[in-house]
């Protein structure tokens, strides 16, 4: 619901549901509170959206709900999915089904690991606090985000022993503050570095840029919030982005691999070139993303590019054991995970996902969550006759409509039942 709408009650806008909307004089004739249903009534995982858009504070739903321009591409990362279909084998032995993989030198009890997210504390006052140790919980990686709630030094601190966690990384204008961050996760035993590089602006997200930004900030803009250098006035993403070098591009390559022994991945590949071109720089793997739909709107989703780019790997000479490849946006189901896996992904990343079960229920939501996606890529395994996720391959899915955005396709209720529509600013 709009923020506009909110503002009209005292009680807490987090308990508030409209029941009934405005009549003639515009005034709302009926309100009620809203009862958050159990965590054991949660299903999947767009139960946890549901209900996060009733409890979280306007500003945190409209930067994290929110995507790019028209959000066309925020919409398609999942839909795209639908447009692969199962081509599942049968009388196989899957009495027994083993999900769990190994991916960067960190293991995984599926292929999964949650994906870097900034201002978790906008979710939830555990923010990644309660992340890394849901991530524990759950037994995936967590990929620390560089614009986070809490302090690099407090994500550290809350791991318990022996758990593998991943960090993404904003290159700053000022490199030295970049070097002195990537030394600090190189020290802690981080074991991969993912570099965004598909935001030298961040995009125009319309919901998040109806918000003044009022909540706590990421942590390494302290000194920039200091000096009057972060801009509030329009949402949660303007007040981030001024961290962000926009001057990043191959030529810095080099000097990224020369700050660290970590693995250094790119994360925001759009396109075979540019994986090919990551491959022959002695990266070690990419992440196909489009930034969870919240930049350039009308890009392909993560999961459609995957083939195009395994296809020039190959052609390349890279092997998956040399260059890992990741795809992030729009996975929401256990089948989702399974196609990606198939089309050659060693793993998937999740965000919007872990947020709204960590801002619906703590940490114990984001663990139910994962567990969730464990009992849906169990059944598609077995029902596909894949024992083990080395046994998930191509032969296991069609792609022939992937590309092929006019493909029509049973209307998904679930995504239409929670997708808040933009709204011009008269309907507000």
């Amino acid at each position: 619901f709009g923020s506009s709408l909110f503002g009209r009650f005292s009680a807490p806008r987090s308990l508030l549901r409209l029941k009934a909307m405005a009549q003639a004089d515009g005034e709302v004739e009926e309100v009620e509170e809203f009862v958050k249903p159990p965590l054991a009534a949660m299903l999947n995982t767009f139960d946890f959206e549901s209900v996060a858009r009733e409890t979280m504070e306007p500003q945190a739903w409209g930067y994290y709900s929110s995507g790019g321009d028209d959000e066309i591409t925020l919409r398609d990362n999942h839909m795209a999915f639908q447009r692969i279909t199962m081509r599942p084998r049968i009388l196989v032995n899957v009495r027994e089904i083993d999900m769990t993989t190994s991916f960067l030198g960190a293991s995984a009890s599926l292929p999964l690991y949650f994906t870097a997210t900034a201002l978790a504390k906008l979710a939830h006052p555990d923010g990644e606090v309660g992340i890394v140790r849901a991530a524990h919980k759950a037994g995936v990686p967590y990929m620390l985000p560089t614009l986070s709630s809490y302090t690099l030094d407090e994500m550290l601190e809350a791991r318990l022993p022996g758990q593998q966690l991943f960090a993404q990384l904003y290159v700053n204008p000022e490199r030295s503050r970049s070097e002195e961050y990537v030394k600090k996760l190189e020290d802690a035993g981080v074991k991969a570095l993912f570099v965004t590089v598909d935001a030298p602006q961040l995009g125009r997200r319309e919901k998040d840029m109806r918000n003044k930004f009022t909540q706590q900030g990421s942590d390494v803009q302290g000194d920039d919030e200091d000096a009057g250098e972060v801009d509030r006035s329009q949402g949660a993403t303007r007040a981030i982005s001024s961290y962000i070098d926009p001057g990043l591009c191959w030529d810095d390559v080099p000097w990224l691999k020369s700050i660290t022994k970590m693995k250094v991945l790119l994360k925001g590949v759009q396109c075979a070139e540019d994986a090919v071109m990551a491959y022959k720089a002695g990266l070690a793997g990419c992440v196909l993303s489009n930034h969870g739909g919240r930049q350039l709107d009308t890009c392909r989703s993560g999961i459609e590019v995957l083939p195009e780019v395994m296809e020039a790997l190959r052609e390349a000479g890279a092997t998956r054991e040399a260059f890992a490849v990741f795809v992030d946006g729009g996975i929401r189901r256990g089948a989702d995970i399974f196609k990606a896996v198939a089309l050659g992904a060693a793993g998937v990343g999740v965000g919007r996902p872990v947020l709204y079960s960590l801002a619906s229920y703590g940490d114990k939501g984001i663990v139910r969550m994962v567990h969730m996606l464990q009992d849906e890529l169990m059944m598609v395994m077995r029902l596909s006759g894949t024992p083990d996720v080395a046994s998930i391959t191509e032969k296991h899915v069609i792609t022939k409509n992937l590309s092929d955005h006019i493909v029509p396709l049973p209307a998904d209720n679930l995504v239409n039942g929670t997708y808040m529509p933009l709204m011009p600013a008269a309907r507000l």
